[in-house]
């Protein structure tokens, strides 16, 4: 879903000094969400119909993700400008409540392209396959968005997404069985925060209705963790079944990507070849936050 801004909105919101944020330990500060959605409210009433269909996008039936094009707003105040991070900040709390695992990071993060670092990193150079962030934590986030700052510039890195139910809805029972089992387990886990405990091991599918709950699944346990031959059978046949159901699109300046990590996985395509051509401030760089729902006015969880 693409979600295009009105042009009467975009004039309001281009006009609109929010305030700086506060926050509450790790996340956006309530009174600096009310604040927001006030002053969006109150710019015009696109803003409204604006956000309507985001929610839909992100929770109706079989939705899950969506993109709202703020590109015009980029080329208006340009993407380090601290109003425009503002305004996606803002639309971002209608949502849910915005906030970082990661003490250390901001409330936005930066992600990169480093040359060096391993390819199947977010802010490595190769294919970024199928999976939920913070899959091992108890609590991972509702919501991973990702607001694009610039893509890259030799046409490479194309978002990837899938449904994740709709993939193991197409698996067969005894392999649903064995996504079922606790016996999953991927990365490390400290200094988070918001994400509850490490979760060791997990259960790809969480025994909630199907069709609900979270998909907890990495490609990258396949490579990288121990894990029993008939369990990663079947965690081989749901990554196959989430690359037959991918959508692939290129995310361009002032996009941002919400995506619902109770329906949906994502990834990223391998960059194109010659980064270390281009110049570090050229490079595609992306933005993430992370969203809680259920915490913040209009969240739709």
């Amino acid at each position: 879903m693409f979600i295009d801004i009105p042009r009467e909105l975009e004039s309001a919101l281009i006009d609109l000094p929010l305030p700086a944020w506060k926050l509450d330990g790790s996340f956006l500060a309530k009174s600096t969400m009310e604040r927001y959605q006030a002053e969006l409210t109150a710019a015009t009433p696109r803003f409204e119909e604006t956000v309507a269909t985001l929610r839909h996008a992100l929770a109706g039936e079989g939705a899950g993700y969506a993109v709202l094009r703020l590109g015009n707003l980029v080329k208006a105040l340009g993407a380090d400008d601290e109003r425009f991070l503002r305004l996606a900040t803002g639309f971002a709390a209608t949502v849910g409540a915005p906030f970082s695992p990661f003490p250390r990071w901001p409330l936005w993060k930066d992600i990169g392209v480093k040359v060096d670092k391993d390819p199947g990193k977010s802010s490595g150079i190769g294919y970024n396959a199928f999976h939920m962030d913070l899959v091992n934590a108890s609590r991972p986030p509702d919501f991973t968005t990702l607001l694009c700052v610039r893509p890259d510039s030799l046409g490479g890195g194309h978002s990837i997404l899938s449904d994740a139910h709709a993939a193991v809805a197409r698996l067969s029972e005894d392999t649903r069985a064995l996504l079922a089992e606790s016996a999953y387990h991927y990365g490390t886990f400290f200094d988070l925060f918001g994400v509850g405990e490490e979760y060791k091991p997990f259960p790809v599918l969480d025994g909630s209705d199907p069709g609900e709950g979270f998909v907890r699944f990495t490609a990258k346990m396949l490579e990288r963790s121990r894990i029993r031959q008939a369990h990663a059978n079947a965690a081989r046949e749901l990554a196959e079944e989430l690359v037959c159901g991918q959508v692939s699109f290129m995310l361009q300046a002032g996009d941002y990507l919400i995506v619902n990590q109770r329906r949906y996985l994502h990834g990223r395509e391998a960059l194109h070849i010659g980064q270390e051509t281009v110049p570090i401030a050229d490079r595609r760089l992306l933005l993430q936050m992370f969203l809680r729902a259920g915490t913040g006015d209009g969240s739709v969880a």
